[in-house]
């Protein structure tokens, strides 16, 4: 079966992307907010505005994360190996190389999701 996605993309950095979008997200989220809240009357729009705008960066970050752990989910072999990788062999560093990046990835994904739930309560900054 051909993919799209040569196999060349996962390396170790692969098991630092879904993180590092989470970190991003997280201080994008909270410094966009504070900003607009410390300077609200400055600004031209509403707080809808910053939440809409933040929840599409919320679907985007969701989305490179979901891609993610696609990429680790295929370097594990699609799940055909049980953990312990614990062999000294090429073969068992890249499927636990795998396995924790697919990890990585649904923590950080919940994580986003976490973050993102402030959005949907907040109704307005406090003056």
């Amino acid at each position: 079966m051909k993919s799209f996605i040569p196999r060349e993309v996962e390396s170790l950095w692969t098991l630092f992307t879904a993180p590092t979008v989470w970190a991003i997200h997280f201080v994008g989220c909270y410094t966009a907010v504070a900003v607009y809240c410390a300077k609200a009357a400055t600004f031209d729009f509403s707080f809808d505005t910053v939440r809409l705008a933040l929840g599409g960066f919320t679907i985007v970050a969701l989305a490179v994360i979901v891609l993610s752990a696609y990429l680790a989910w295929r370097q594990w072999g699609f799940g055909s190996g049980d953990p312990p990788h614990d062999e000294p062999t090429r073969k068992d560093r890249t499927l636990f190389q795998g396995f924790a990046t697919l990890l990585l990835s649904g923590l950080s994904f919940v994580a986003v999701v976490y973050v993102a739930i402030p959005l949907i309560f907040i109704a307005e900054c406090q003056r």
